[in-house]
């Protein structure tokens, strides 16, 4: 015969410790508790402070959006918020943003230095 017969092997004898299924799941119970504290909890921490900043808001704040652009809060409505970006011929240049979309305030006088 050119093919040997394949026998299955035997189970092995069942583990009496009782610590082994705890132990194969901790490296994975580990992976979860580094990926916490090292993306989690500082992203969490990053988007309470931004929605602190952006209830904060006034009119007359100098503000940056996350576009790039700069300028100085007109009128704040509940979702969206007007910035007044440049002086224009027949007036006041504003764009209207939503208030996720500011990026950063700015010290009262940054647009008077630009």
């Amino acid at each position: 015969m050119l093919i040997s017969n394949a026998y299955a092997q035997a189970a092995p004898a069942v583990a009496s410790d009782p610590m082994g299924g705890l132990m194969g799941m901790l490296p994975i119970i580990l992976m979860f508790i580094v990926l916490w504290f090292l993306m989690i909890r500082p992203q969490m921490k990053k988007s309470k402070e931004h929605q602190k900043m952006v209830g904060e808001l006034q009119r007359g704040d100098e503000v940056v959006t996350q576009g790039g652009i700069v300028g100085r809060v007109t009128k704040i409505g509940e979702n969206y918020i007007t910035v007044e970006v440049a002086e224009g011929k027949n007036g006041a240049v504003e764009v209207t943003v939503q208030k996720s979309a500011i990026g950063a305030m700015l010290p009262k006088g940054t647009l008077k230095t630009l």
